[in-house]
């Protein structure tokens, strides 16, 4: 974190130096707190100087205002009132944590004039502004007084300043779950591959027992005896033992079916004897974007007691080059019983994923289960970096993912699957491939998963566009982005909680 915030809420504020935020929509003359943090009405005179008419997330900045009991008057705009999303919540939040430097202490006005602004709006406002604070900078050595365009790395009082203060304080300690989820997941695909390992990851996964979660490590040789010979198959080249955990947050009934979440989990990947060009690889050690995102969605949920059972399993595995590592023509047996040729030894997270899938949904039987993995690269040929991909084989399931997505802005498309697809994954020696080839290769992917789930509604999320090096903005200026774990937090809350 280069910034760290201590939030309060409050229903006015007596100031005294430091910063004042004030929010302004396109419709009111004054933006809001303007009585109080500018009395002598600088902003009047300031505004037309400048051009500023409260458009979305344009910004005046005001210095030593004439008269003021603050240093600094900060005006962001709201746009239109009519307009305002949850997410653009979070991003009047985030960009205004970015305005914050060389100060200790910050007011934040948000009931404006033509604007509702509830005791959500103002939770989602605060944390849009944990979510930009946050910042990498773990193994850098020199560190300046400075961060993000000046930050200051001080602790910083802010004092959000509404008439809903006593229900936002009970909403924040939800947002403040949310944004310890998506933190930990961000730093976990930052993290370099010498220090995350499968053993290494798997004792983080372990430290979620101080907030309630039930962890189960197995071993290799426990994945062994169950038959994952897929999973196995995979990390055999790596000097690094793998790891699958197990985590359960029993916050739901007794009775209550759990809901399951499962995360590919590459600590690194080198492509295996299918290596890849050297260019670029160093962000592979991202490639346990899902099983990152599955971590921090069970710890937002154990963070703030939700209502539910919830399972997340992770398979953590290295896939290197050597002597001993899996071949191209090889077959193995998955847990299933099913028989896989290896074609390519780079399409290895399928092979970890349906051990997983076949595991969970034959110990748990839960309501469904939703996969996350940095599985393709095709997905970014048709999606970017703005939406991942989306294959489900329940309508359900899959309108509720979209409405999450919506919500959260970690947007979905959903993409196809089908009977035709499958017979580009047809072997001539075993029950399936790993690969169809370069032709709809995101959507045979999807397929060879889904010959692992039966009946149970499931849902895979190919992530490899968003979880790293996605598009950077108001709430995320990371490469590591945490997508996944708001979606998910959102996914439960609206449908699934007790």
């Amino acid at each position: 974190m280069s910034v760290k915030f201590e939030i309060s809420f409050a229903k006015s504020a007596r100031l005294s130096g430091g910063l004042a935020i004030l929010l302004k929509d396109t419709d009111s003359e004054l933006p809001a707190g303007a009585e109080s943090a500018d009395p002598a009405n600088v902003f009047a005179r300031a505004a037309p100087v400048s051009g500023f008419k409260g458009k979305v997330l344009s910004s005046l900045d005001i210095i030593a205002p004439e008269a003021a009991p603050v240093d600094r008057i900060m005006v962001i705009g709201a746009g239109k009132a009519k307009n305002l999303t949850a997410h653009d919540w979070l991003k009047l939040g985030g960009s205004a944590a970015a305005k914050i430097r060389n100060t200790e202490m910050v007011a934040i006005f948000l009931d404006a004039r033509n604007i509702e602004v509830g005791p959500k709006e103002v939770a989602d406002f605060a944390l849009g502004m944990l979510l930009r604070a946050y910042s990498f900078d773990t193994y850098k050595t020199k560190k300046g007084d400075d961060d993000e365009k000046g930050a200051s790395r001080k602790a910083v009082k802010v004092t959000i300043v509404t008439q809903e203060a006593a229900a936002a304080k009970k909403l924040y300690a939800t947002s403040e779950a949310v944004a310890g989820g998506v933190i930990l997941a961000r730093d976990l695909v930052n993290e370099p591959p010498n220090v995350l390992g499968p053993v290494e990851f798997a004792a983080k996964a372990k430290e979620l027992e101080k907030l309630g979660v039930e962890i189960e490590i197995l071993t290799e040789r426990e994945m062994r005896r169950l038959g994952m010979a897929a999973l196995l198959g995979v990390a055999q080249g790596s000097a690094r033992p793998p790891r699958l955990v197990v985590m359960q947050w029993k916050g739901g009934k007794a009775k209550d079916k759990p809901v399951a979440f499962i995360g590919k989990g590459v600590v690194f990947d080198t492509g295996g004897i299918s290596i890849k060009p050297a260019a670029g690889m160093e962000e592979m050690k991202g490639d346990m974007g899902g099983a990152a995102a599955v971590t921090g969605l069970m710890h937002t949920l154990a963070a703030r007691k939700a209502k539910v059972n919830a399972i997340g399993v992770i398979g953590l595995v290295e896939n290197m080059p050597d002597g001993n590592a899996q071949r191209p023509g090889d077959i193995v047996t998955s847990m299933s019983g099913q028989t896989i040729e290896i074609i390519n030894t780079d399409a290895e997270g399928r092979l970890v994923l349906c051990d997983v899938l076949w595991y969970t949904n034959d110990r748990f039987k839960p309501q469904f289960m939703i996969d996350l993995a940095t599985l393709t690269g095709a997905i970014l040929v048709a999606l970017g970096n703005l939406q991942a991909g989306l294959f489900c084989n329940d309508d359900r399931l899959a309108g509720e993912l979209t409405a999450a997505g919506l919500s959260t802005d970690e947007r979905l498309w959903r993409m196809p699957l089908g009977k035709d697809y499958d017979k580009m994954i047809d072997s001539k020696f075993a029950d399936m491939k790993n690969t169809g080839g370069r032709h709809a290769g995101s959507i045979t992917a999807a397929q060879f998963l889904k010959r692992f789930v039966g009946d149970t509604p499931w849902a895979h999320l190919d992530i490899a566009g968003t979880a790293m090096g996605s598009v950077q903005d108001e709430i995320n200026q990371s490469w590591g982005s945490g997508f996944g774990v708001r979606l998910l937090d959102e996914l439960v809350r609206a449908n699934y909680e007790s």
